[in-house]
């Protein structure tokens, strides 16, 4: 339980050094959410199409695209409107 919060706390702020933007989600929390449903998607995806196995996580590099993929969706979401900014005060 300890080792997904470290690799999703570190695939979250990865990907939010790749993908910068004004509207990042910012925090100690968030920036582990983020990782963390990065690494359920890139599990989630391994699985489908086969590259993991049902009882297999993704690894440390598939949960950081996974995470970028996560933020991609989010800008894209505050960009048309359907989440607030939470850079706009």
């Amino acid at each position: 339980m300890i080792w997904i919060l470290v690799v999703g706390l570190v695939a979250g702020f990865l990907a939010r050094m790749i993908m910068p933007g004004p509207n990042n989600p910012a925090g100690f929390i968030l920036t582990a959410v983020l990782g963390i449903a990065g690494a359920f998607l890139a599990t989630f995806i391994g699985q489908t199409i086969g590259w993991y196995r049902p009882d297999q996580g993704a690894g440390f590099i598939a949960a950081t695209v996974g995470a970028v993929v996560v933020l991609f969706i989010w800008h894209r979401l505050v960009a048309s409107g359907k989440l607030p900014d939470p850079g706009a005060r």
